[in-house]
């Protein structure tokens, strides 16, 4: 009983938090969002019991892949206001076709949860965190402190190369220099 409201608790939340950042008009709560939905994924991980792959998907998605993204909007100029375009026939075409793929989805997922438990049935004991531990430990030491180096150097070199590059910093430049939106459109209604 726990276990199904733990996930229709957090399958609910999880599609909420993809809402959210699909239909959010600003770029900081859709990937806030976004992050608390991977992290929502990793919780079905969790109760499945694989403990490794739950925190993976913590690290990798929501920290590493979360921060890519958040580099990657310092770059864009999000201040500007996009044009809306009204086409109210897509949307009911696209919902449309979404319900019928889920009534699909719906319809056929017994069916093949049967054939999928019948072709691989559940090993107990299998995957968890404290073997795959032991195991990069010990037999793979060399490799795991190899990649650790390697990704040390990498972030050196960045860090490196992209202080070479900023001669020039903003709080050098004089604000006449800098492009205000406010005074723009000041000027060209003039």
């Amino acid at each position: 009983m726990f276990e199904a409201i733990a996930f229709y608790l957090f399958a609910f939340l999880t599609i909420t938090m993809f809402f959210i950042t699909v239909m959010s008009k600003h770029a900081l709560y859709s990937m806030t969002a976004l992050a608390a939905g991977m992290i929502f994924i990793s919780a079905f991980f969790f109760m499945l019991g694989a403990d490794f792959l739950g925190a993976v998907q913590i690290i990798v998605y929501t920290g590493a892949v979360m921060a890519l993204y958040a580099f990657g909007m310092m770059f864009f100029d999000s201040t500007r206001e996009l044009k809306e375009k009204n086409t109210p026939s897509l949307l009911v075409f696209g919902l449309g076709g979404m319900a019928a793929l889920l009534t699909v989805i719906i319809v056929a997922a017994p069916i093949v949860s049967s054939n999928i438990t019948a072709a691989y049935p559940i090993v107990e004991g299998v995957g968890n965190t404290q073997a795959v531990g032991m195991v990069l430990f010990t037999k793979y030491l060399i490799p795991f402190e190899v990649a650790a180096v390697m990704l040390l150097v990498a972030m050196i070199a960045g860090i490196v190369l992209a202080g070479k590059k900023m001669d020039v910093s903003l709080t050098l430049v004089e604000d006449d220099v800098i492009p205000q939106p406010e005074k723009e459109k000041e000027k060209a209604a003039s």
